[in-house]
C-alpha cells in the first residue's frame, strides 16, 4: 500500500512551490505515483487551491500562530496551509478534515507538531467568524503587489483581470473538422449528462465549451483525433495563421502540441516543424500527433539560434511564435505562476522574445506572414514588443486580423468567465524589398 495521504503530499508540493520556486506542472506527475488513483484529485484540488487563495490563508495563518514557522517548520507551515483550505473551500465535515491533516503529520515525520498542528485548526474552527471578518475586512486582489501595480497602470479594468484570474477555468474543445462539424459534435455531447455546450462570443468557429471540466476519456472519439482539449483564444492561432496545403510552416516554441496538430487540421498537406527548446516536452508532441494520425517534423532546438537546426537557406512561408513568456493570462489554469513569477523576470522575458523575432524573421520568406502571439496580458511583452520591432524593421507591416467581432492589427484578449484566457496576437507581413 502507498505510503502517503493526499494532505501530506499535497503539502510536500506547497513547500516546494513557495520555496523551492518548482512549478506544480512539474511537480504533480511525480507525486501523483505517491497516491492511490482515487486520491489524486483531491491532492490536485488542495495545491491548486492554496496557491489560488494563498494571501487569504497567510493572513488566517498569521493570526493563528504566536510566531511564524521558519526553516525546517516550514513543511508544518505548508500542512496547516492545506487544513486550512479543506476547511474553507471543500465540503469535508470540519472534524474529519481536522483529523485528516493532523494524520498527515506521521508520514511527513512531523509526529513532534501533531498537537500544535490539531490546536491550531481547532482554533480556526472555534474562532472562525472573527477571523475571517479581519481578514475579508477589505477585497483581496489575491495577487503579488508587482503584478497589481502593472494592472493597475496598464488597464482601467485591472480588478476584473485579478478576479477572473482568480476563478476556476472553463474547459474548451477545438473540433477537428477534417473529421466533424462543431454541429455534429455538440450532438455527441449533448448526449452526455453535464456536458451540454455553452456559446460565446470570439471564439473560432471550431470551439466548443463544456459547462463543467470532465475527463478526456468522457469525450466522444478522443482518441480517434476527433476533438482536443484547448483553451478557445489559443485556438485563434491557427487560425489567424492561415496556412494553405503545400506551405512550409514553423510552429515554434510548439509543445504541448495543441498549435501544431491545428495547424495540420487546417492545412493537411504544409509541411509543419514543431520546434521546441525542451526535449521532454516534444513527447508531447509526438503523442498529439499520433492520436490525430498527423506528420510533423519534430525538433528539439533554441528559436533564437535557427542556424543551429536549420539548413542554410531554408525559409518558411509561415511562422507561428507562440512566445516564452511571463504567462500572466494563464494564472487560472496555473496558480502558481502568481508565486513563481518575479517583476525582474519580465524585462528579461521581452529581451529574449526581440531575439527570438529577429532571429526568425531573417528565417521568413518574402509576402510570407509571421504570427506573435503570447498568453501574456502584459504590454511590455505584446503591444510594445510589437511596436518596438515593427519600428526597427523596415519591411515588417502590420497585418489586419479578422476576429468575427472585430478585425484588428494588434488583439489582447484577458481571461473572462465563460471565455478564453489572456492573450495577445500580432500578425506581421514581410514586405517584399
Amino acid at each position: 500500500m502507498k505510503p502517503y495521504s493526499s494532505r501530506a503530499v499535497a503539502a510536500q508540493i506547497l513547500l516546494q512551490v513557495l520555496d523551492q520556486g518548482k512549478s506544480l506542472s512539474s511537480l504533480l506527475p511525480e507525486a501523483a505515483s505517491q497516491l492511490k488513483e482515487k486520491d489524486v484529485p483531491l491532492m490536485q484540488e488542495i495545491t491548486f487551491g492554496v496557491c489560488r487563495v494563498l494571501p487569504r490563508l497567510e493572513r488566517i495563518l498569521s493570526l493563528l500562530l504566536d510566531k511564524p514557522l521558519k526553516g525546517k517548520t516550514r513543511l508544518v507551515h505548508c500542512l496547516l496551509l492545506v487544513g486550512l483550505y479543506q476547511l474553507l473551500y471543500l465540503r469535508i465535515p470540519p472534524h474529519a478534515a481536522v483529523d485528516e491533516v493532523v494524520g498527515a503529520t506521521k508520514p511527513l515525520k512531523l509526529d513532534n507538531f501533531r498537537a500544535l498542528t490539531n490546536a491550531v485548526l481547532r482554533r480556526f474552527l472555534r474562532e472562525q467568524e472573527p477571523i475571517l471578518a479581519k481578514v475579508d475586512k477589505h477585497w483581496q486582489t489575491l495577487h503579488p503587489e508587482w503584478l497589481v501595480n502593472q494592472l493597475k497602470k496598464a488597464y482601467p479594468n485591472w480588478r476584473d483581470i485579478a478576479e477572473a484570474n482568480n476563478a476556476r477555468p472553463p474547459m474548451w474543445l477545438r473540433v477537428n473538422q477534417q473529421q466533424s462539424s462543431r454541429e455534429n459534435y455538440q450532438a455527441l455531447l449533448g448526449e452526455l449528462a453535464n456536458l451540454s455546450p455553452n456559446p460565446t462570443a470570439c471564439v473560432p468557429d471550431c470551439a466548443i465549451l463544456l459547462n463543467q471540466p470532465t475527463s478526456v476519456s468522457r469525450l466522444p472519439h478522443f482518441d480517434e483525433g476527433r476533438v482536443t482539449v484547448q483553451d478557445a483564444h489559443a485556438q485563434w492561432s491557427a487560425e489567424l495563421l492561415d496556412a494553405q496545403d503545400g506551405e512550409l510552416i514553423l510552429d515554434a516554441c510548439a509543445a504541448p502540441g495543441g498549435k501544431t496538430t491545428h495547424i495540420l487540421e487546417k492545412a493537411p498537406k504544409a509541411k509543419v516543424i514543431a520546434l521546441d527548446i525542451e526535449e521532454n516536452r516534444l513527447q508531447r508532441v509526438k503523442e498529439n500527433l499520433a492520436r490525430l494520425g498527423q506528420q510533423a517534423e519534430v525538433i528539439c532546438g533554441d528559436a533564437s539560434r535557427p542556424e543551429t537546426w536549420l539548413a542554410d537557406g531554408v525559409m518558411f512561408d509561415r511562422i507561428l511564435l507562440d512566445a516564452p513568456c511571463s504567462a500572466t493570462g494563464v494564472i487560472r489554469r496555473h496558480p502558481d505562476i502568481k508565486w513563481l513569477r518575479q517583476e525582474s523576470d519580465i524585462p528579461a522575458l521581452a529581451a529574449l522574445q526581440a531575439q527570438i523575432l529577429s532571429a526568425l524573421w531573417a528565417r521568413l520568406k518574402p509576402n510570407g506572414v509571421l504570427l506573435y502571439a503570447t498568453c501574456s496580458i502584459l504590454p511590455s511583452e505584446n503591444r510594445e514588443q510589437i511596436e518596438c520591432f515593427v519600428a526597427e524593421n523596415a519591411d515588417a507591416q502590420l497585418t489586419e486580423m479578422d476576429f468575427h467581432t472585430e478585425k484588428t492589427a494588434m488583439k489582447q484578449f484577458f481571461p473572462q468567465n465563460e471565455g478564453g484566457d489572456g492573450f495577445f496576437y500580432a500578425k506581421l507581413t514581410k514586405q517584399a524589398r
